[in-house]
């Protein structure tokens, strides 16, 4: 990264080139390279560097509508651009903002055990998991439409649960949920803050999540990790979360606290997240490690974070393809054939 004089002194590409030049031949894949358009990079998340070429020339777009659209956007950033600009339709999935809140209750069954759960630290082991699960859809990363101002969407005894969600702010835009079954109470108000960066562009959850499990009255806040958009116009996009994701007892003041690793080179580091629960005066009591497209598994631990003699890792939810999750393959077709007419 470029320091904060070289951001002061020559703007955004300014800054960008300058922290880049200490890279040298690692700029061979870039779109700098490629395109002729500086500052920009083109990530291969999957670690491969065989198709950063063709993804940096190719894409999504045709050429003609990636120069058009770069020069348009040149201007919003740093900006929040949710109400400022008009995106492309072909860059969006065939479904709503509020139907992607509702893939949240697919591993709904995890609250019903931290419910259930008589041990205070499990209980928030069990719906940290449920909170992580919903970045399987990240797999996707197509961007849903957004709502007009008044629509709902509502999904009927899926598990046992019933939830539903409105539109209640067209700008900026802003949606509500509320899904109940006989354990918990899920409560959300999804508003969002961006940042457009060029190529990428930053996404700050800035709205509040609640859920009360019914048995003992316990109130749970949740707060996510940042996401970034990688790759909006040169490149394969893809999404990552680095950051922590705090999960607090309003009730008793525990915690748990998962860092979302960020991608590194060639994908170092994708999907790891690592953590601890905390009890209401800070201390270590359980580990959480594994990948937010797979699985979590926990450990008991010491006060220092230490893995407890005689104890061993026990996985406590696996990421799997279900109802919501083979929508990625079928929409992973649809757009693979798109991109190829």
């Amino acid at each position: 990264m470029a320091s904060d004089g070289s951001k002061q002194g020559g703007g955004f590409f300014a800054s960008i080139a300058a922290g880049w030049s200490t890279f040298g031949s690692a700029m061979s894949k870039s779109v700098n390279g490629l395109l002729g358009y500086e500052g920009l990079e083109v990530v291969n998340p999957e670690g491969s560097t065989e198709d950063a070429e063709d993804e940096a020339r190719r894409g999504r777009w045709k050429q003609e509508e990636r120069d058009n659209y770069w020069k348009m956007m040149q201007k919003y950033i740093g900006a929040d651009v949710q109400s400022l600009v008009t995106l492309p339709v072909f860059i969006s999935e065939p479904n709503s903002v509020l139907q992607r809140m509702a893939e949240l209750m697919e591993y709904s069954h995890l609250l019903d055990l931290a419910d259930e759960c008589e041990d205070p630290y499990m209980r928030l082991v069990y719906a940290s998991s449920w909170a992580l699960s919903i970045y399987f859809a990240y797999r996707r990363a197509w961007k849903p439409f957004n709502p007009v101002l008044g629509e709902t969407f509502e999904m009927v005894n899926h598990g046992g649960v019933t939830f539903i969600a409105e539109q209640v702010s067209h700008h900026p835009p802003m949606s509500a949920g509320h899904a109940e079954n006989e354990h918990f109470i899920y409560d959300v108000t999804s508003k969002l803050r961006t940042k457009f960066l060029g190529n990428s562009i930053d996404v700050y959850p800035v709205g509040r999540t609640r859920v009360t499990l019914k048995r003992d009255g316990v109130v749970l806040d949740l707060v996510p990790p940042p996401t970034k958009v990688h790759n909006l116009i040169f490149g394969r996009t893809w999404i990552d979360s680095p950051g922590d994701m705090v999960m607090t007892n309003l009730t008793t003041g525990d915690k748990v606290v998962l860092y979302f690793q960020p991608c590194g080179w060639f994908g170092a580091g994708r999907y790891e997240v690592d953590g601890y629960v905390y009890d209401a005066a800070e201390q270590p009591k359980i580990l959480m490690t594994g990948k937010w497209n797979e699985s979590m598994s926990y450990q008991p631990c010491d006060s220092e974070g230490e893995p407890l003699p005689g104890t061993e890792l026990k996985e406590v939810s696996l990421v799997i393809l279900s109802f919501f999750g083979c929508l990625y393959p079928l929409l992973a077709k649809f757009y693979s054939v798109k991109s190829s007419d």
